[in-house]
């Protein structure tokens, strides 16, 4: 199984062996915890502290485990609040796609939304919050999502046999597998390359993008197990439907994008080749 690699420690302090370590403390407790059990948890392991001293390592780290675990927690509250100079732990309102507004709560709660484990509730409206680094930590469980789901068919294409043989051996598989794993690694390629506004919303569309690709050619290869709730292929697209629409679509996201370069004429260099 592939398993989440964390970005390089820029300017982190902690060396490869120790953010080794911290990954492996973190994934141990999101398979065993998730919702308001998981937050807590990792405020006791110092995610309030990794947020403060090394949010460009801790929060690709935190939230790509997210996505392979299959875990949730409302952390994308702290990443914003930080961004706005406020005090972590609380909850605020975010934008949501179609001019809605959610609050994702601290505690667990029964909700309407698609992915009926996110507590999740629609608000009137809220006040505007910074949302570069939000969108970031997005992309990345976005990321982390789409590579559970990739796992899932290519395990299966691995093990289920027709004909005498593996199915990851025809090359209509094999081509929607690789298709995927490009998606995925373009996507991933923009999130490291984000450092501004522009840049994050470039980044949180093609996660957005990636895993809707991800969702649709990992049930093809899947087949009629996939839609079966029993496997566990149908949370990770609830979701990743979920994640997308939060702070901006992957649609609409690239919308904006687009006037904001038709209104300044040009197209700003993001990385430099």
């Amino acid at each position: 199984m592939t398993t989440y690699n964390p970005a390089p420690a820029t300017n982190s302090g902690a060396t490869d062996s120790e953010l080794d370590l911290l990954a492996t403390a973190l994934r141990k407790t999101m398979q065993t915890t998730t919702g308001a059990a998981l937050d807590t948890a990792l405020i006791e392991l110092g995610w309030h502290e990794m947020l403060d001293e090394m949010p460009e390592t801790a929060i690709p780290l935190v939230f790509g485990l997210l996505g392979e675990t299959g875990a949730h927690a409302p952390l994308v509250n702290d990443v914003v609040l930080a961004e706005a100079g406020s005090e972590i732990g609380g909850s605020v309102p975010l934008p949501y796609t179609g001019s809605t507004w959610i609050e994702w709560s601290r505690s667990d709660r029964e909700t309407s939304a698609l992915d009926a484990e996110l507590p999740l509730r629609v608000v009137e409206s809220g006040d505007s919050v910074p949302v570069a680094a939000g969108r970031r930590a997005l992309g990345w469980w976005l990321v982390g999502t789409s590579r559970a789901m990739l796992n899932l068919a290519r395990t299966h294409a691995l093990d289920r046999t027709q004909f005498g043989k593996p199915i990851a051996g025809f090359q209509a598989v094999r081509h929607r597998l690789a298709e995927t794993f490009v998606a995925i690694e373009g996507a991933e390629a923009t999130l490291h390359a984000a450092t501004d506004d522009l840049g994050s919303l470039l980044a949180k569309a093609a996660a957005g993008r990636a895993a809707i690709v991800t969702a649709r050619h990992c049930q093809q290869v899947l087949g009629g197990i996939g839609f079966t709730a029993e496997h566990d292929l149908h949370r990770h697209v609830r979701r990743a439907l979920v994640l997308d629409g939060l702070l901006g679509s992957s649609r609409e996201l690239t919308r904006e994008a687009g006037a904001l370069i038709r209104t300044s004429g040009s197209a700003p260099r993001l990385v430099n080749l």
